[in-house]
């Protein structure tokens, strides 16, 4: 059930929009854990109507934010899904009332092991272990203080995608409509290795301090700039790269056969690495890569996946990318067996591109068109105006 909260507090400054439940409102997490008080960080796009049928939850992925439709005033970045999301655009806000919230753990306002605990210091390391449907129960909560109680349909991309099976599967008579976006339903063990990987890489780094870092006054910040580089690689794929780089070296006129960035495609995994660790806490990092390697939506519902969505009403699209090898179309084509198994109302799109997992944030048409018809198509069953 979706707690029945009153916030403490609402606030707005530097453009971070907020809301705080307080000590006696906490979150219970899978663990037995409870995090309180609790700091929810959100923005919104659009107006709710006046039966607050139109709201849309968009979840974002690990090193997103609460900005998929506006710049973030904190980093200056832009809005990270601009051809998504915004007037005219396929979640369009002059008709939905979307809902974009930082996750559980994260580094944008919401309440992660960099915020301050009740002791007044942060957390570091004390701060305790989460899981994806917990950040999804944090999720409800601000629903819940927003007045929203069911969503016309919840969205996003990779672990955004998770967040959103996860919503249809605990609270299926709240969602209408839930697309799936180059995700899956359970972390594979190669994932689960890549991102060892780069929490080894950020735990190696002698400024990490054992999670500590903050009350000493440093970042580990070569070793999250590591871990960066390494998860980066799977979001593209080897089609892109030998498209955007290839062998190419870099313009100069000597090639120095050292630990220089000799090749183009060297520069600018390390230019991803040294631009992540401006805007990402590296425990926070540690924390959301370890709740998303336990993801498996089947386990908690008997081990079987179907049964996670036995039952539902909720209408559901799942989107692949043929080259994307993080979460590729093997993984997505399972859970759209186990909805039809279960009996749902489910369609599947795989699209066909060179772009790799990160395929649904770049410019790709097949993919905006049908995310259009899906979302087009279940706003006419539902009611709502057609633009």
């Amino acid at each position: 059930m979706i707690q029945a909260v009153s916030p403490t507090k609402w606030s707005a400054s530097g453009g971070v929009r907020k809301i705080e439940f307080g000590a006696d409102q906490p979150l219970l997490l899978s663990s037995g854990a409870r995090i309180a008080p609790l700091t929810i960080a959100f923005e919104t796009y659009g107006q709710l109507n006046a039966d607050k049928s139109n709201a849309i939850l968009v979840c974002h992925a690990l090193t997103g934010d609460q900005y998929v439709a506006s710049p973030n005033p904190i980093t200056g970045r832009p809005a990270w899904w601009p051809r998504i999301v915004g007037p005219g655009l396929p979640i369009d806000t002059n008709r939905f009332f979307v809902i974009c919230p930082n996750v559980l753990g994260g580094c944008m306002g919401t309440t992660g092991p960099s915020s301050s605990g009740p002791d007044g210091e942060p957390y570091g390391l004390a701060f305790p272990a989460f899981t994806v449907a917990d950040m999804v129960r944090a999720q409800a909560m601000l629903l819940e203080a927003l007045g929203v109680h069911s969503l016309f349909c919840v969205l996003g991309g990779s672990i955004g995608g998770m967040q959103a099976l996860q919503w249809a599967a605990a609270y299926p008579k709240r969602v209408y409509a839930c697309a799936a976006i180059a995700t899956a339903a359970r972390h594979s063990a190669q994932n689960i290795a890549f991102y060892e990987v780069g929490r080894q890489a950020i735990m190696a780094d002698p400024d990490w301090r054992g999670g500590a870092y903050q009350a000493a006054g440093v970042r580990p910040l070569k070793g999250l700039a590591v871990a960066r580089m390494a998860a980066h690689i799977t979001y593209l794929s080897e089609g892109s790269l030998r498209r955007k780089f290839d062998r190419r070296l870099q313009d100069r006129e000597a090639v120095s056969f050292g630990f220089d960035a000799d090749f183009q495609v060297e520069s600018y995994l390390r230019h991803q690495g040294q631009s992540f660790v401006d805007r990402f806490d590296a425990n926070s990092y540690l924390y959301i890569t370890r709740a998303v390697d336990y993801f498996d939506l089947g386990a908690d519902f008997g081990g079987t996946l179907t049964q996670a969505f036995q039952g539902a009403t909720t209408r559901f699209c799942v989107f692949s990318f043929s080259s994307d090898w993080h979460y590729p179309p093997t993984d997505n084509r399972e859970i759209v067996r186990a909805l039809i198994a279960a009996g749902c109302d489910a369609s599947y799109v795989e699209v066909q591109t060179d772009k790799g997992h990160d395929a649904f944030l770049l410019e790709e048409h097949a993919f905006e068109q049908a995310l259009t018809g899906f979302i087009d198509s279940a706003a006419a069953s539902r009611g709502l105006p057609l633009p």
